[in-house]
């Protein structure tokens, strides 16, 4: 027993000791498109201006995920459209003006700047041919071609003022539409397998991929001017951030917006270089900007994905093992804890990770960003089946011969668990965490998706961007781990099996 005590000891002390990942104190936030990172890029730059340090959540989520960070307190502010925070966040409120939406806003502990300067409202793209050979020019012509094929960002796919409200305003008869990421779109769209996309009118692939905006004719979308949204909290704690935020108000239009897209996904420049040459030509405010190498980069998310994996997978093995001896001992038990913990597996993971949110802000966690308690949450709950069940098989399929002896030796259940199950059952103990280790490997790149960090971050990046290398830098990475592990519990097989109970290789 005190073998099983020491392990589930420096199991704890693995899971608990801090790596070297610092995180800012304050943080701004960004939607997964290249816009909202460089205008992410451009607040963080204008905060380390005005002395307040501060770190950017870049390609933090969707709309509603972002709002919410920011109305949690865990961002401290973000550059959100009007029309979005219109139709989208305040669905079904009926804003009619600024000063319905600011009040609206206040309710949150949430204010807004003044805009921008420019609107980035959406439109409908076709490749240009194809609109012209088909006579398309306004949306409305869609309507007499119903076997087009649409392909929407997921988001556009359910937001108030996307698909569904569109296609019942112009009374458009297609089905077949779907939901895929936004840069893949134009790929899809490029090589012939959707005709109409969603866009941006500041996008700068319309030109390279030479699309065609539609003229919203029946005047749908509003007007998505770009605004800062941004805590009361830090608006008193830190008034020399707002106004060095307020410099971005009527300081951009669509024109110069469309060129700082173009040279981060056009030109291969990075967002922070964009943002920091904007500021430094507009406002003459030189930012420090630091190199990053492909390996430096590879360095600090390995830290985060481990950071990730050692505090999701040891809690699993910790509560799966127990759950699994007691699910061993009672079928019903058994059936129950296995059903719940299969059942957890099948629920898609971005819908676990939203569904977790609330959770883990609820229990006063970060909700999202490095080290995110709703990430850990979800690949605690992913790496239990694994476990239990393979506790439960190893303990099950142990020869009755084995269960006599030790009866006829009059070891209580207690004793007999110690000294004789658990050691038979340790190979297949050990094959359940070793499965589960290696999908928690795969499954924390998701995490990316709320901010937490890791390999999913050059990945998710490499998706938007189009960057074959950006992908590569998550996904070899993570299968190197995957597979650094799987050698790991090989050895330690050596170690964790007593002698008598391991497979000898044939001569």
């Amino acid at each position: 027993m005190k073998t099983y005590l020491v392990w589930a000891i420096l199991l704890v002390v693995l899971a608990t000791v801090p790596l070297p990942n610092e995180v800012p104190k304050r943080l701004v936030g960004s939607k997964i498109f290249t816009e909202s990172v460089i205008l992410g890029d451009m607040l963080q730059q204008l905060a380390e201006d005005a002395d307040v340090p501060m770190g950017h959540l870049r390609e933090l989520g969707g709309t509603q995920v972002v709002y919410q960070s920011l109305k949690n307190g865990e961002i401290v502010g973000y550059v959100e459209y009007t029309g979005t925070i219109d139709e989208e966040i305040f669905a079904g409120q009926k804003i009619s003006n600024a000063a319905e939406r600011a009040e609206q806003l206040a309710t949150d502990g949430i204010l807004m700047s003044s805009p921008l300067g420019f609107n980035n409202t959406y439109g409908l793209a076709m490749r240009a041919d194809r609109a012209e050979a088909l006579k398309v020019s306004r949306i409305s012509d869609l309507g007499r071609i119903p076997d087009l094929v649409f392909g929407f960002a997921n988001e556009f796919m359910d937001r108030a003022d996307g698909w569904p409200g569109l296609k019942q305003h112009y009374r458009l008869p297609h089905e077949k539409a779907v939901g895929l990421h936004h840069d893949l779109a134009y790929r899809q769209i490029e090589a012939g397998e959707i005709d109409v996309m969603d866009a941006y009118t500041t996008d700068a692939k319309i030109e390279p991929y030479e699309l065609t905006l539609l003229e919203d004719d029946l005047e749908y979308f509003p007007t998505y001017e770009a605004v800062i949204l941004y805590s009361q909290s830090i608006a008193d704690e830190r008034p020399e951030l707002i106004l060095a935020w307020s410099q971005l108000a009527g300081a951009l239009d669509e024109e110069q917006m469309s060129q700082l897209n173009a040279r981060v996904d056009l030109e291969s420049e990075s967002e922070s270089f964009a943002a920091a040459t904007f500021l430094q030509e507009k406002f003459n405010i030189e930012s420090e900007m630091k190199e990053e190498t492909a390996l430096t980069r590879i360095c600090h998310t390995t830290v985060e994905h481990l950071d990730l994996v050692r505090r999701s997978l040891i809690p699993a093995i910790l509560v799966a093992i127990p759950l699994g001896i007691l699910a061993s001992k009672s079928a019903w038990l058994g059936q129950t804890v296995l059903g719940i913990a299969g059942m957890i597996q099948t629920i898609p993971a971005l819908a676990l990770l939203v569904l977790l949110m609330p959770v883990a802000h609820g229990l006063g966690l970060s909700s999202v960003g490095p080290g995110s308690a709703t990430a850990i949450i979800c690949l605690f709950l992913y790496s239990l089946l694994p476990v239990i069940r393979n506790t439960v098989a190893g303990l099950h399929n142990i020869p009755s011969a084995y269960q006599d002896s030790a009866s006829a030796l009059g070891l209580s259940s207690f004793w007999k668990l110690n000294y004789v199950e658990l050691p038979l059952a340790t190979r297949t103990i050990l094959a359940g965490i070793k499965t589960a280790a290696v999908l928690n490997i795969g499954y924390a790149t998701l995490g990316a998706l709320i901010g937490a960090g890791g390999f999913g971050q050059p990945i998710l990046t490499g998706i938007r961007l189009n960057r074959f290398s950006l992908i590569l830098e998550g996904a070899v990475p993570a299968a190197v781990l995957a597979l650094l592990v799987q050698g790991a519990f090989e050895l330690l097989e050596r170690y964790a099996i007593p002698r008598g109970l391991r497979v000898r290789k044939s001569a």
